[in-house]
């Protein structure tokens, strides 16, 4: 079904693989020329180019798909987003959690800058992959052994961005599922801690080390809050290139580091609170389908997603044009065969990339009911795989 899907919307992987072979080039040439001149410059320079990549899935959303966002945040705080680095942290509830987050940092004027703690496997995938990687997404082997220097030194190498930055980190580990949340309520039950209904057990240890190695110069927390309501279906990558609208309402709450407590273990019981929040305040989403009207944010659907696809459109035909006047070899037998060889090559990659984003076939969080020690529950071998 996914490769059929792929199918349809063949025009579209092949404009964004073409493109985003040009964004990785033009990337890697700026990270061999310019970086070892500037950080700085090839930072700025980077934000540019990505977001001209970045923003073709952003039009997937607003402009072929046409899923609404519902943004539900205080006027103040919504007014701060894109003028401050940012350690956004969400319930990993849909398979499209990380394209929400980029159509909000597009709104924001951040789309560029906007980076994520992802798996390790993400940075070999093509074109989206790479151009993360020279986007300087900070990726982990899911062992803490080995993550916790990589964790603390992509940390800090943020420190002197150039431009505000956000940078996504999904604690629970995982995407949400059923057998998922089965699980983490069992493990909740065995050691006594509150019973999640809409989320899943965070794993603190990543939050613990991005507020340490953060707070200095990171001055507030999005928690965010996503949701999907009852009369709309769940949003994934094979809907979206489908072109089938849905709706998702977001509520964030900004808050500042600077409250967060001192120490490591009340680091950690800060996370685990602020998820039994998002559990309540998912039950009352469940009840009323609404965040609460006032405080909904209208976010728009801007122009510049439609122009930017507009303009790799006619360059990308203009350029496919004039390859064919001047190549008499891809007008023959065997040009044709190069190309339906392109095509299927194409096929293969956009069908990789929506499984890669299915949620039940993402790497689930691996729960060992703790052994309460001194009448008190402990999360370590939970703990263990962040």
């Amino acid at each position: 079904m996914a490769i059929a899907s792929a199918i349809l919307v063949v025009p579209f992987g092949l404009l964004f693989l073409l493109s985003g072979f040009i964004i990785n080039v033009l990337q890697a040439i700026c990270f061999l020329l310019i970086r070892p001149i500037s950080k700085n410059s090839y930072r700025k320079i980077n934000r540019v180019v990505a977001e001209l990549l970045w923003v073709e899935l952003v039009w997937l959303i607003d402009w072929w798909a046409h899923v609404k966002i519902r943004v539900y945040m205080d006027p103040e705080e919504y007014k701060l987003m894109g003028t401050e680095h940012a350690l956004l942290v969400a319930n990993h509830r849909s398979d499209i959690d990380w394209l929400v987050g980029w159509v909000l940092a597009q709104r924001s004027g951040c789309l560029g800058s906007a980076l994520a703690v992802m798996k390790k496997s993400s940075k070999f995938l093509p074109v989206i992959g790479w151009s993360m990687w020279f986007s300087e997404y900070v990726f982990l082997e899911r062992s803490w052994a080995k993550d916790e220097i990589t964790l603390k030194s992509g940390l800090r190498r943020l420190k002197d961005f150039p431009r505000p930055f956000w940078l996504a980190l999904f604690v629970e580990g995982t995407r949400f599922t059923k057998a998922k949340l089965l699980a983490a309520q069992e493990y909740a039950a065995s050691a006594g801690l509150p019973v999640p209904r809409n989320v899943l057990i965070p794993r603190t240890k990543g939050f613990v080390s991005a507020v340490t190695n953060m707070r200095t110069f990171v001055p507030a927390i999005y928690d965010a809050t996503v949701s999907v309501p009852k009369s709309q279906p769940s949003p994934t990558m094979l809907r979206i290139l489908r072109g089938q609208p849905s709706v998702i309402h977001v509520h964030i709450k900004r808050r500042l580091m600077k409250d967060l407590p001192e120490n490591e273990d009340g680091i950690a019981q800060w996370c685990k609170d602020i998820f039994v929040a998002k559990d309540a305040l998912l039950d009352k989403h469940l009840a009323a389908d609404t965040f609460g009207e006032e405080q909904f944010q209208d976010i728009g659907r801007p122009m510049k997603p439609l122009l930017v696809v507009l303009s790799w459109s006619c360059l990308l035909i203009f350029g496919t044009v004039k390859l064919f006047q001047w190549s008499p070899f891809l007008s023959s037998w065997k040009g044709i065969a190069v190309s339906a060889g392109t095509l299927a090559i194409v096929t293969i990659i956009m069908h990789i990339f929506i499984a890669f984003s299915q949620s039940e076939r993402s790497t689930p969080a691996k729960v060992v009911p703790a052994k309460p020690k001194n009448g008190v529950p402990s999360d370590t071998n939970r703990d263990k795989q962040n």
